[in-house]
């Protein structure tokens, strides 16, 4: 089924990204991945920004986040047995996830996009995720050949016992995406506490 609802994804999201191999091998002499600041959160309740007329469904390829020069190859992500959201493997770290049995980037909706944050070898292609501020752009190229252009409305760090699912995974009215990483502290014991994710709306289309 298409629509599987996206709050049943949390679970692995939150900690299967998270094991952190690369801090947990180098210590303190590792640099921990940025967090998200307050001033990139959702702000006080306001009208949502417009939003571009939304676009037909087309799988997409490649995501890029030009103001963190992240350019990477999108496959595909489905559901463990346990009903959680799948994850990219680990290696090659210039490599991130959607989830296609939910909404296509562009789409009407809540559109997801996952990646590591690192891996044994070092930062991976979302390492500095949390370094990303409100008004930047987030560019997905589909398969139909056009480039579905998001703003980023807020950056925000989560603790894993305190994760938001219907915030972060729930429906839109309007084309959004989600992209998720680990983030909000590190602890040798356990890795990651929780995620960085990224909240934006489709600002527009250009053909690729």
């Amino acid at each position: 089924m298409r629509r599987f609802a996206n709050s049943a994804i949390a679970g692995v999201t939150v900690v299967a990204l998270c094991a952190g191999a690369w801090l947990l091998r180098n210590g303190t002499a590792s640099h921990p991945p940025p967090q998200p600041s307050a001033a990139q959160a959702h702000g006080s309740p306001r009208a949502e920004r417009p939003a571009a007329p939304a676009l037909a469904p087309s799988p997409p390829d490649r995501v890029r986040i030009p103001s963190l020069h992240v350019d990477a190859p999108l496959m595909g992500l489905g559901l463990t047995p346990t009903g959680s959201l799948d994850v990219p493997p680990a290696r090659p770290s210039n490599l991130a996830g959607w989830y296609e049995a939910g909404t296509t980037p562009g789409e009407r909706g809540t559109s997801i996009v996952a990646g590591h944050v690192d891996n044994a070898e070092g930062p991976a292609v979302f390492y500095r995720l949390g370094a990303l501020r409100r008004g930047a752009t987030i560019e997905v190229d589909r398969r139909d050949g056009s480039v579905a252009v998001f703003t980023v409305d807020a950056v925000e760090a989560y603790d894993a016992r305190d994760f938001p699912d219907e915030k972060v995974y729930g429906a839109a009215r309007r084309p959004e995406l989600r992209v998720i990483t680990c983030g909000g502290g590190y602890s040798r014991a356990t890795g990651y506490r929780g995620n960085v994710v990224v909240f934006a709306h489709l600002a527009g289309s250009h053909v690729g």
